[in-house]
C-alpha cells in the first residue's frame, strides 16, 4: 500500500534526514527529496568553519543531498527561500535581541520554513504529495481527534521542543521516520547501508561558528552600561544581542571574587543588568501567545512538566490561562535562567507536548529587581 503515497523528505546534507528518505525508500514509499536554499551571501560569516543552519557551508550541503537522492534513485527539489528566511528568521533574530530578549530562530525556522514555506512552496510548484517527513527525533500520536507531538523514544535527542509550533492539521501530514530510534542506531543503520554522510558531524549552530555580529552588520548594536541591580554602574557592555540571560564569561567583571551573571537585558536604558547567581531564579513565567494544542484545555488549569529551554530537564508545573489570553505557568521549584524570547513548552507526564509559546514575563526572580 505504501507505493501508493508520495513523500517529500526535508534534506539538510546530515545523516538524520538521509536516514529518513531511505527508510522510507525501504518501506516502499514514492519518496523525493526538497531542500530550502536559505544562504545568498549577504552577510561576512566566516567560512571553512563546521557548517551550520546558516552560513557559506549550504552549497556542500545541498551537494551532497544531490548524491544521496542520486544514489537512492529519488528526484530532488531545492526551492530558493533566502527571502523569506531573511524576513522570517533573521529579521525576527535582531528584533527580539535589539529588544533586550533572547530569540530561538530554530522555533520559527521550523514553523515558518521548513514545514510551511518549504512545503506549499514545493507543492505550488506542482510537486504533489502525501506526507512531508523529516530526520527531527520526535513522534505523533492522535488524542481525540487531534494530532499531538510525542517525545521521541530517544529522549537526549528528542526534539519536540523546536515543532511545539506545528498545529493538529499541520501533524496531520508529517512523518517522523526516526522517531523510535537512537543517534547511535541511526548512525550504525547509516553505515550499514552505505550512506556518504553516515559520519558526518551534528551542525547545531545558527550561525557558522556562533558569532552572530555579522548579522547585525546594517546598524551595529549600540555600546552600554553594565549595572547591578539598584542601577550601579559597573563597566560598559559592547551591545545587547552578545549577551544572553545566565551569562557568566564575557562580561569581565566580578565582585570581591564572586561571579557575576547576566540577570536582564534592559532594552529601553540599553543596560546589562548584572548580580549573583541566585538572582536568576524565578518562580514561573507568562506567556502572551501561549497555545494548547486542544484548545479545549485552555479552560482549566493543567498540571504538566515544562521545559524553559531545548537542554532544560522537563520539570512539574501548573498552566492557567490569564483573562487577557496566554498562559501563566507556575514551577513546582524555581528554576534558573528563565529568559525571555525563549519558548516553554508544556508536556504531559506521557510526553505529549500539551502547548507553547514564547516567555514574555519572569515571575518574582529572586533578587532581581
Amino acid at each position: 500500500m505504501n507505493s501508493d503515497i508520495t513523500v517529500a523528505v526535508g534534506l539538510s546534507g546530515g545523516v538524520d534526514s538521509a536516514l529518513a528518505a531511505a527508510v522510507l525508500k525501504e518501506a516502499g514509499y514514492r519518496v523525493f527529496g526538497l531542500t530550502m536554499k536559505i544562504w545568498r551571501g549577504a552577510y561576512r560569516v566566516q567560512e571553512g568553519l563546521k557548517h551550520a543552519c546558516y552560513g557559506p557551508g549550504e552549497e556542500e550541503d545541498i551537494a551532497a543531498c544531490e548524491r544521496l537522492c542520486a544514489s537512492l534513485g529519488m528526484d530532488y527539489k531545492v526551492v530558493d527561500l533566502s527571502e523569506e528566511y531573511e524576513t522570517c528568521v533573521l529579521e525576527y533574530f535582531r528584533s527580539e535581541y535589539r529588544r533586550g530578549r533572547t530569540p530561538n530562530p530554530c522555533v520559527v525556522c521550523n514553523r515558518e520554513m521548513k514545514f510551511g514555506f518549504l512545503a506549499d512552496r514545493a507543492r505550488a510548484a506542482g510537486f504533489n504529495f502525501d506526507f512531508f517527513a523529516t530526520g527531527h527525533y520526535a513522534r505523533k500520536a492522535v488524542v481525540d481527534g487531534v494530532n499531538f507531538l510525542r517525545t521521541a523514544s530517544d529522549v537526549s535527542k528528542d526534539q519536540t521542543y523546536f515543532l511545539y509550533g506545528l498545529d493538529s492539521e499541520r501533524l496531520s501530514q508529517v512523518l517522523f521516520p526516526l522517531g523510535d530510534m537512537s543517534k547511535a542506531e541511526v548512525r550504525r543503520r547509516a553505515k550499514a547501508i552505505g550512506l556518504e554522510v553516515a559520519d558526518k558531524p551534528e551542525s547545531q549552530d545558527f550561525v557558522a561558528g556562533g558569532d552572530y555580529s555579522p548579522l547585525f552588520a546594517d546598524k551595529t548594536p549600540e555600546p552600554g552600561d553594565i549595572v547591578d541591580t539598584e542601577g550601579k554602574v559597573l563597566g560598559r557592555h559592547r551591545g545587547l544581542p552578545y549577551y544572553t540571560i545566565g551569562q557568566r564569561k564575557g562580561i569581565g567583571l566580578s565582585i570581591d571574587s564572586h561571579a557575576l551573571y547576566v540577570l536582564r537585558l534592559d532594552a529601553e536604558k540599553n543596560r546589562v543588568v548584572v548580580g549573583p547567581g541566585e538572582g536568576l531564579f524565578a518562580e514561573g513565567l507568562e506567556s502572551d501567545d501561549f497555545r494548547f494544542q486542544n484548545p479545549a484545555m485552555a479552560s482549566s488549569r493543567l498540571e504538566g512538566v515544562i521545559k524553559i529551554r531545548q537542554n532544560h530537564r522537563p520539570i512539574p508545573c501548573g498552566a492557567e490561562i490569564l483573562p487577557t489570553g496566554g498562559a501563566k505557568i507556575v514551577f513546582e521549584t524555581p528554576q534558573r535562567a528563565v529568559a525571555p524570547g525563549q519558548s516553554a513548552v508544556l508536556y504531559s507526564a506521557d510526553g505529549l507536548v500539551l502547548g507553547g509559546g514564547v516567555i514574555d514575563r519572569v515571575i518574582d526572580r529572586v533578587g532581581a529587581n
